[in-house]
């Protein structure tokens, strides 16, 4: 169902992507699917999130590519979806989040490629979770990866500061990040945690979900 907002700032879903080039995609996963194999699931795991994205139908959907928007594969994607193509920036996850955000004029929600068990009501529960009322509602929501990072981050407003000292890339993330959230006074919600695409061991669990059973190892 389509979160209705009153604010006149809409919400916006921003997807981080990785371009799907052959040795630089999932590399993770390479041992076990080959470089190219990788490569074909990153740029399947892209189209994916893109379209839970739009079926979730709350907000404007942007693909933030990385390392920049020139990437072939991501200009094909937005003459085809039509869908609004920016650049990742900054020297680390962190500074290339708070980028993102701070180029969004109202509320955000950011999400990956690496979480195929997204679905469109996890987004509309996230975006229910960030009310339009600035006195008593949250200031962020987040859904926990099973890893101890994070799949999903939305922000009422953009906050630099909560991406700073953080490990990325470790089981240290969203605890790291809720002592962030708490030094910085910060109300945030968090939804249930889903699992994220990481390891060859992961591609058992992916082969269950609809339209990835091709990936089975």
């Amino acid at each position: 169902m389509a979160i209705v907002r009153a604010s006149a700032e809409p919400l916006g879903i921003a997807i981080f992507a990785r371009a799907p080039l052959a040795g630089t995609a999932k590399t993770r996963l390479i041992p076990a699917l080959g470089a190219g194999g990788a490569a074909r699931l990153q740029r399947h795991l892209t189209l994916h999130a893109l379209a839970v994205a739009r079926r979730a139908a709350i907000g404007n959907v942007s693909l933030w590519g990385s390392p920049d928007d020139q990437q072939r594969f991501f200009r094909a994607v937005q003459r085809c979806s039509g869908v609004d193509l920016r650049s990742q920036s900054g020297s680390d996850l962190g500074q290339r989040m708070a980028n993102a955000f701070a180029a969004q004029a109202g509320p955000l929600l950011l999400i990956g490629t690496d979480c195929p068990a997204l679905q469109p009501e996890h987004l509309s529960a996230a975006a229910s979770a960030l009310p339009d009322d600035c006195q008593s509602g949250n200031d962020a929501v987040f859904i926990p990866a099973e890893d101890g990072g994070y799949v999903l981050v939305g922000l009422r407003r953009p906050q630099p500061r909560l991406f700073e000292g953080i490990d990325w890339g470790t089981e240290r993330v969203m605890t790291q990040t809720r002592q962030r959230l708490t030094g910085l006074r910060l109300r945030w919600a968090e939804l249930p945690p889903l699992w994220d695409l990481d390891r060859p061991g992961d591609l058992a669990r992916l082969a269950t979900l609809e339209g990835f059973a091709a990936w089975s190892r």
